[in-house]
């Protein structure tokens, strides 16, 4: 599918952004129809803007999946908080996440709260909806409403797609006029080594379930085509401390292979060819304070 010649073409940037575990990524990856973004049970797994692309009609969609927004602790939560604020202020829409069998907890009355700050249109999506009560959700969307001042509100299951099309129908139709902005074809304009990376790292949260892989980091050291089409993937695992990278490791390196057969297969589904995937486990202290690695993961670093 190319551009339209003739007939006006529009396109836009929509921040999701919600409290840690609202179904933000999981939303993300339903409306572009494809993962691009890291999914898991954890909080805080998203660190940096990972933008999904999309087409509907005339209308390339721009999502841009925001860090959870949280009471920050350490130097990389501040990082992470201080993203996903930027990224609704420079949206052109902002689609705010509230998970429905939560309700308005402490964490969404924080966010509504601060919404206020933001000045582009709003969207209230509640999530969830398929294991709440109808009556709960007519009281929340009430209650939400009645604290943010939002154009529309969605109800949707981002896990089972239910209502999903919905929402990208009517975000399609407030994206301004304007043209496309990246390939008809593309569905993230983070580089595939990172988003190989990306789910290496979502297998270490679904695999390791102690505080570690909030002090690990993973890179993409090798991506190598071959012959025949097949690529070489090469990812180096940072950790901390030589305690931290026992476990990754596992018993005999049970860990390690359960995480490399888990990534290698989501990553070859996304390229479409045979990937060859080797992981190697590092130490190196005090990664969680060096600027560059929070540049390489797209996020400014704190000062304090």
């Amino acid at each position: 599918m190319s551009e339209p010649e003739n007939i006006p073409t529009h396109c836009g940037f929509i921040a999701l952004i919600g409290a840690p575990n609202a179904g933000k990524s999981t939303l993300l990856n339903a409306l572009v129809g494809s993962k691009v973004t890291i999914v898991s049970h954890k909080v805080q797994t998203t660190r940096a803007l990972v933008r999904g692309i999309t087409l509907h009609g005339q209308a390339q969609l721009i999502f841009v999946d925001t860090p959870g927004i949280f009471a920050p602790k350490r130097r990389l939560d501040r990082a992470m908080v201080t993203t996903a604020w930027s990224g609704a202020h420079e949206a052109d829409l902002v689609g705010v996440l509230i998970d429905a069998r939560k309700g308005l907890d402490e964490e969404a009355e924080a966010l509504l709260h601060r919404l206020a700050e933001v000045r582009r249109p709003k969207v209230l999506i509640l999530n969830k909806v398929d294991v709440v009560d109808k009556q709960k959700l007519l009281t929340l969307t009430k209650e939400a409403n009645s604290k943010g001042a939002f154009e529309a509100t969605f109800m949707l299951s981002a896990l089972t797609g239910d209502g999903v099309p919905d929402l990208k129908q009517w975000l399609a139709a407030r994206m301004p006029e304007s043209p496309w902005l990246y390939p008809p074809e593309q569905m993230s304009d983070a580089p595939l080594r990172q988003l190989a990376a990306e789910i290496t790292r979502e297998k270490l949260f679904e695999r390791l379930h102690q505080e570690l892989p909030y002090h690990s980091t993973v890179e993409t050291e090798v991506w190598k085509e071959l012959r025949g089409g097949d690529v070489r993937i090469e990812q180096t695992i940072y950790v901390e401390r030589e305690s931290q990278r026992k476990i990754v490791l596992g018993k005999g390196g049970q860990s390690i292979k359960a995480i490399g057969e888990a990534s290698r297969k989501d990553i070859a589904a996304i390229i479409e060819v045979p990937v060859h995937l080797f992981l190697f486990v590092k130490v190196r202290e005090g990664w969680g304070d060096d600027p560059e690695r929070y540049r390489g993961m797209g996020l400014e670093f704190p000062k304090e």
